[in-house]
């Protein structure tokens, strides 16, 4: 046996990250596991730097750790002011070290190098789970568990019921890259006179908008990558060009280059999941070689990194006590079980809506508990809700709103003697405005 402890949280991404220090601050003895070398997920693995990049004038926002994490980087100096939102976009490097920091300071144990592979459950109700490490295959015994591993792995396998889309109806896989030696000025210079906007979404990006945010600046590059095919550099079968960039440095550092998107592929699947590795390598190349002979400012630009990890879109969710729908996420649904709120904001499944106007949904507790299975919540990307509303739950901040739900909520039923079926939502909502989450 590893250890025991009151919560063990599998997952360090932003879901798992917000649950786990939230539990500790609840005063529950918890245990954050990850497979990787350092917290952050997709932020510190896949280089999305900017979190929270549909924040607008008129959005009604979250509260709570997501925007901590947004605060302590610029305390750090690891974050600047995204170039299209009124957010930050965060250093994916230093956020490394702001997750350490709040892991630490919170009283968290870390194991990283560490990969939760199994449940323990007994009579349904979940005991704790089994690890691989350097250390060997050991027990971790925990009285609550959260599943922050994206895909609902713990879930799955304690029988929790849950729903995958076929392949060929999900989202689209990325290997993101950064690049240096751009010209900054003449780079941005190119930017301002073609003045790209949402509404030049296309081909695979295309979208269905509610026309507002056909207007508003986008950081979108389509022309190079459209120029090669037609000049013979792209392959004409090799589809899924154009996307966006994040931060330019004065050191002419271009980073978060997410414009390679792979329809088809099963993150379930290990060979899958070798596979879009590779070939996304070998296509950010292709898409560095359109970008240095068809963008102004990157005709000296040389690879600096690929993402250290597939960014995953979509994969597997549970089916929970309640499943969250896009009608919810349109309609400002309102649930007597909130646990936080997000903007009214979606990406993905074709739509794409920016809150610029105020509106907002409440998150639901009934979306983080699985069926068939207690003491066991989830946490990001695999809460419960149909393709349209997974559209704005996958969002880096949503996936803290509900990672801060569940680890408030593990804690609140140790210290009630409850499960985390029976919990009473008064007490957690109590103890997540202590927390300063914002309710309603």
């Amino acid at each position: 046996m590893l250890c025991r402890t009151d919560v063990l949280v599998a997952g360090g991404g932003p879901g798992g990250l917000a649950a786990a220090v939230a539990a500790a601050r609840s005063g529950a003895r918890t245990v954050l596991v990850e497979r990787h070398g350092c917290f952050g997920g997709v932020i510190t693995q896949t280089g999305v730097e900017t979190v929270a990049w549909y924040r607008r004038a008129g959005t009604v926002d979250l509260e709570g750790i997501g925007r901590e994490f947004e605060r302590r980087a610029e305390a750090l100096d690891g974050a600047t002011p995204d170039v299209q939102s009124q957010s930050l976009a965060l250093d994916s490097e230093l956020f490394k070290v702001v997750a350490d920091r709040m892991v630490l300071e919170a009283g968290v144990e870390p194991l990283l190098h560490c990969l939760v592979t199994e449940p323990i459950v007994s009579g349904g109700v979940v005991r704790g789970v089994i690890t691989e490490s350097k250390s060997g295959r050991r027990a971790i015994l925990a009285r609550r568990v959260i599943d922050a591993t994206g895909d609902a792995d713990l879930a799955v396998r304690a029988g929790a019921p849950c729903r995958t889309l076929a392949p060929d109806k999900r989202l689209g896989v990325t290997v993101t890259f950064s690049c240096s030696g751009v010209d900054k000025a003449r780079f941005l210079d190119h930017v301002a006179r073609s003045a790209p906007t949402y509404g030049d979404w296309t081909g695979r990006w295309y979208v269905q908008t509610d026309g507002k945010e056909d207007r508003l600046f986008s950081p979108y590059l389509q022309e190079p990558f459209d120029r090669a095919r037609e000049d013979g550099l792209v392959p004409a079968e090799v589809r899924g060009f154009g996307g966006t960039w994040g931060r330019v440095t004065d050191a002419g550092e271009v980073t978060c280059l997410n414009v390679v998107v792979m329809d088809g592929y099963d993150a379930g699947d290990v060979r899958q999941l070798t596979g879009a590795e590779m070939e996304g390598r070998r296509r950010c190349l292709l898409a560095l070689e359109a970008l240095r002979r068809y963008t102004p400012g990157f005709e000296r630009a040389t690879l600096r990194t690929f993402s250290a990890d597939l960014g995953v879109r979509d994969s597997r969710a549970i089916v929970g006590r309640y499943e969250l729908t896009g009608d919810d996420v349109r309609g400002e649904a309102r649930f007597a079980d909130a646990v936080g709120i997000f903007p009214e904001f979606l990406d993905g499944y074709g739509l794409l809506v920016l809150p610029t106007t105020g509106r907002y949904f409440q998150v639901p507790y009934g979306i983080l508990v699985p069926q068939g299975v207690d003491n066991l919540l989830v946490a990001g990307r695999c809460v419960s809700g149909d393709p349209v509303s997974h559209a704005a739950t996958r969002s880096q901040l949503c996936c803290a709103v509900t990672g801060q739900a569940a680890g408030v909520a593990a804690a609140v039923s140790l210290r009630r003697g409850c499960t985390t079926g029976e919990l009473d939502v008064a007490a957690l909502q109590d103890e997540l405005r202590r927390q300063g989450v914002r309710l309603d």
